[in-house]
């Protein structure tokens, strides 16, 4: 059979084959990647026809099916990058699992890997692998037809751990600020001073790292930042403080993009920034959990009120995962209500 030729769309290349007129295709950086795809996948084709006309099931490797996933279904979600990388890194992460057979899985295979993985990750990170890799074999039950059950819901993971209840002290802040070279009130030039003011932005807004990355000029309207697109799928609005309101009349006025800076570097210069600021301990997402603990402790904003801000749709979430008050702040509401029931009577 002979083999078609690659065909450039922009800085891509995609080619087509055609098997028992069936067609394939795949985008790839070049022509030459294309090429080999091909050879492979009529290969594959022509082997899968022979072992099923002998009643056999042709080996999938779990690894294949991972980057078929991700091409189809993985790379169009939010979390395009994490799923990315958990594929991208199969061969580190699940060295038993990446080239098994999809038919040959056990549940005994993944608790092999289970337990080995929580000797080298968080709890955390672990469940997140886990239902990212589930995600795989549901896509190739529900969506290929391939295999009529989904192993991974076979294995037990462990439980969550007690969720993250850091606050953010004026310290801190302060700190943060002096490791990224921001004063806080001069236009942000360089990678750091954007993050700097992310950082704060986020403290008065309670909005996520991704959410402030993606805004636009456009965005901004009249007391109010609109989200046309969040982590849950859906649209939400933030009302502005005043203080928001002066961290974004610091940003130049030419910018279409109002955080010119990409998430990666982001977290890259994040993470630097808190190593030299002697705070390792302290993550950007922690500014998410201090500005929901404000707006309740000095807005007095009511939880349906702040779910709605912060983009919750489980209050008990929004409760217990990120609001997060001290001792003192409970005492000095208790006290607060105590002297409001006073002057009323």
């Amino acid at each position: 059979m002979k083999l078609p030729k690659p065909i450039q769309r922009g800085e891509s290349w995609r080619i087509i084959v055609t098997f028992e007129k069936k067609r394939y295709s795949i985008t790839r950086d070049s022509a030459k990647e294309c090429e080999l795809w091909a050879i492979d996948k009529l290969s594959e084709l022509r082997t899968n026809k022979k072992a099923i006309a002998q009643g056999e099931k042709p080996a999938y490797p779990f690894r294949e099916l991972c980057a078929k996933y991700y091409q189809e279904h993985g790379r169009h979600m939010k979390s395009a990058r994490t799923i990315n990388f958990k594929i991208k890194n199969i061969d580190r992460i699940a060295p038993n699992l990446a080239d098994k057979s999809i038919y040959d899985f056990k549940p005994t295979d993944i608790a092999e890997w289970r337990n080995n993985r929580k000797k080298e990750v968080k709890v955390a990170t672990l469940r997140n692998e886990h239902a990212i890799y589930s995600a795989v074999f549901t896509y190739a039950m529900k969506e290929l037809f391939l295999i009529e059950s989904n192993v991974w819901h076979s294995v037990t993971m462990p439980g969550k751990e007690k969720s993250r209840s850091q606050r953010i002290t004026d310290e801190d802040q302060a700190k943060m600020l002096e490791a990224l070279s921001w004063d806080g009130t001069t236009t942000p030039e360089t990678s750091r001073h954007y993050v700097a003011w992310a950082f704060l932005f986020a403290l008065e807004t309670a909005m996520r790292q991704g959410e402030i990355l993606a805004m636009k000029k456009q965005d901004i309207k009249d007391g109010f930042v609109h989200l046309p697109m969040t982590k849950n799928g859906e649209s939400r609005n933030v009302p502005l403080s005043k203080e928001a309101k002066r961290l974004l009349s610091l940003l130049p006025k030419t910018n279409k993009q109002l955080v010119s800076l990409d998430k990666d570097r982001c977290c890259a210069t994040w993470v630097r920034a808190k190593k030299r600021a002697g705070l390792p301990h302290i993550n950007f997402h922690d500014s998410r959990h201090e500005a929901i603990t404000r707006m309740v402790k000095v807005r007095k904003l009511p939880v349906e009120v702040l779910a709605k801000i912060t983009g919750h749709k489980t209050i008990s979430m929004l409760v217990n995962t990120y609001y997060n008050p001290d001792a003192q702040d409970l005492v000095e509401m208790f006290n607060d209500s105590e002297n409001s029931e006073n002057v009323e009577l």
